[in-house]
Parts: C-alpha cells; sequence; structure tokens
C-alpha cells in the first residue's frame, strides 16, 4: 500500500510558468475544465492566460504564484498580490480530477495566512464573475463576502477570454484576515 506524503506549499519560481499555465488553462476552459466544477467554460472561450501574464505577476513587488504540489505533482495555484492592507487573490486553479477533495480549500488558507502573517493585510479581496453562483456560494462557506461592488468585464481584450455571452462582470468578494501576529 503507498501512502501519499501531504501536499506542501510553495512559492512559484520561472520554472513553474508553464506549469501554471497548463493547470490554469485546465480547470477553466475547453473540455478539461468541465471535469471539474470550476470551469468557466460555459461563460468564455479563449485562454484564460498565458505565460507572459504569470511571469509579469511573478516580476511585480508584492505579487507571488502559490503552489500547491504533492511529491513534485502541481495540484493547485494561485496568485496573490499585497495591495495596501488588502491582499488581491486570484487565477485560483486546481487539478479538475482532484476537485472537491479540500485541495483548493488548503491553498486558500495558506494563501490568507500568507497575507495576514507575512504581509500584515487584514483582509483579501477577489472578484468573481457574477454568473459563477456556485464558486461564489464556495468563498462565502470560507467567510467570504458579497459587497455589492462590482467591475466590468474587459470585452474586446482576448487575451481574458473570449465571452461567450454579453452580461459579464466581476463582483467584488471580500474577508477579513483577523488580527495580524505582532
Amino acid at each position: 500500500m503507498t501512502t501519499l506524503s501531504p501536499p506542501a506549499s510553495r512559492t512559484a519560481t520561472e520554472a513553474d510558468i508553464p506549469a501554471v499555465v497548463a493547470l490554469v488553462e485546465s480547470a477553466y476552459r475547453g473540455d478539461s475544465g468541465r471535469r471539474g466544477w470550476t470551469t468557466e467554460s460555459d461563460l468564455l472561450d479563449g485562454q484564460r492566460t498565458d505565460a507572459a501574464d504569470v511571469a509579469e505577476a511573478m516580476s511585480r513587488p508584492d505579487s507571488r504564484i502559490l503552489l500547491l504540489e504533492r511529491d513534485g505533482r502541481l495540484l493547485a495555484s494561485c496568485h496573490l498580490e499585497r495591495q495596501g492592507r488588502a491582499a488581491y487573490f486570484g487565477m485560483f486553479a486546481v487539478d479538475p480530477a482532484l476537485q472537491a477533495g479540500g485541495l483548493g480549500k488548503q491553498l486558500l488558507g495558506e494563501a490568507e495566512r500568507l497575507a495576514r502573517e507575512a504581509w500584515g493585510c487584514r483582509c483579501m479581496e477577489m472578484t468573481v464573475i457574477v454568473q459563477r453562483e456556485e464558486l461564489i456560494a464556495w468563498y462565502e462557506r470560507r467567510g467570504y463576502r458579497r459587497t455589492g461592488s462590482y467591475k466590468p468585464f474587459p470585452y474586446g481584450q482576448e487575451r481574458f477570454g473570449i465571452p461567450r455571452r454579453d452580461d459579464l462582470r466581476f463582483e467584488v468578494l471580500t474577508k477579513e484576515l483577523g488580527e495580524v501576529a505582532a
């Protein structure tokens, strides 16, 4: 009987960029994304991200891509960026074949811990396409709240995807992260 080692998190390096892009694309687009429950395939075609996007996010100060791995296999990733007293959480992806197994919850918790303890952030913010009610509900179960604040979808900018409908927009979700360790 083989025992799996527990998943571990780390910050991505340039060498991880192709794997991060492949994971994000598999979780959000096309037929592979339909294997999991977080797909945007019914809302958007085209790409979700590319190597230049991921490299640019990694190069900004106070910005990193976090990975969750087991025995060298990439399981999940996210982008985390400090923006003053808040941290922005985005580009969250879990391997579609492994979704609903607690990996996303684990990586989200690690991102919240890092934002609070390493950066002193008091809250986490994110944007989610409003039509993704099931995903918004998942975040709400983890303490995020809908703010009623919206941002427009970047129509006409195919690097963010090709919309399949004309009513897409993002809602801002937020969560207080509690006390920051002194």
